[in-house]
């Protein structure tokens, strides 16, 4: 049995972080976890600089990861609309991904446009990717609560999840982005959308806010799931919801499907060379409880 690990540090991590780092240190970042044995890790976002600081040099970066000949297959980037689009596409990145959410109020306050605006964007960049051979990813945020709405809808989750499959997203991943889920809304979640989508084209994003995103993975594991964001040294978290702590942890959720013999392809020990290397240069700590007791058997 295996999974698939999204390791979406780099963008979704780094981009939440309040340091701004140097792009050698981003690319040398990249280039562990790579050497760790993942084959997706989501590289860079393609926006505007003013709104998102930390991911400004992301032209320069991807040049670095050229330079190093790393196979771009491996690094998806986050593109928001046509101008992200042709920027990316001249430093030949071969994978983007689009984002849209369940709620009204998150979106406004994430893009400042409503759900249906944010389509005819998504649908320009998608037409335009799939022209030059670009696979496409589609992000939904906000599926398990909105820190604006509260409950957010089902059935609005499952007309937008549609309508990115409609664009010709190749895999959607459903996001917990405030980390308020519990087990059984996932396995109420995953029941229903399973009803309606082929489950294997579905990823799921947990936030550990409240300390249970392992929880929710192994319900979405037991119910069928088998792919799965995170983030090394759980990097991150969401800057439109007050206090959403992070991702969950890249190295719990290696190490709990390691305890279950379940492969996922990354060595674990090279993970945590790579968050120490990061959480270094950010001057910070993480709270996984993973990275500490592998830490902890190096002193």
């Amino acid at each position: 049995m295996s999974v698939r690990i999204i390791e979406v540090g780099p963008r979704d991590g780094l981009q939440n972080e309040k340091k701004i780092l140097d792009t050698q240190v981003k690319a040398e970042f990249i280039l562990k976890l790579l050497s760790a044995g993942f084959q997706t890790i989501e590289a860079t976002s393609f926006v505007r600089a003013d709104k998102i600081p930390q991911m400004a040099d992301a032209q320069e970066l991807m040049k670095s990861l050229i330079a190093a000949k790393v196979d771009l297959n491996k690094l998806p980037c986050l593109v928001p609309n046509l101008k992200g689009l042709e920027v990316a596409g001249d430093l030949g990145v071969r994978e983007i991904a689009v984002f849209t959410a369940t709620s009204e109020k998150f979106n406004q306050k994430n893009i400042n446009a409503s759900i249906d605006e944010s389509f005819v964007r998504i649908a320009e960049v998608c037409n335009t990717a799939k022209k030059s051979g670009k696979k496409v990813r589609g992000y939904v945020s906000t599926v398990f609560g909105c820190p604006y709405e509260g409950k957010t809808s089902l059935e609005t989750l499952k007309k937008v999840t549609q309508s990115l499959f409609d664009l010709g997203c190749y895999e959607v991943s459903l996001g917990d982005t405030i980390g308020i889920g519990h087990p059984e809304q996932v396995q109420k979640i995953y029941k229903e959308v399973k009803k309606h989508f082929d489950t294997s084209k579905l990823a799921w994003h947990f936030h550990d806010t409240r300390g249970i995103a392992l929880a929710n993975i192994f319900a979405a594991y037991q119910e069928g799931a088998r792919a799965f964001d995170s983030s090394a040294g759980g990097l991150g978290g969401c800057p439109y919801a007050k206090g959403a702590s992070g991702n969950v942890a890249t190295e719990d959720v290696v190490q709990m499907f390691n305890l279950m013999e379940v492969d996922t392809g990354v060595d674990l020990a090279k993970l945590a060379d790579a968050s120490t290397y990061i959480l270094q240069a950010l001057g910070r700590s993480s709270a996984s409880k993973a990275y500490q007791a592998i830490i902890a058997e190096k002193v």
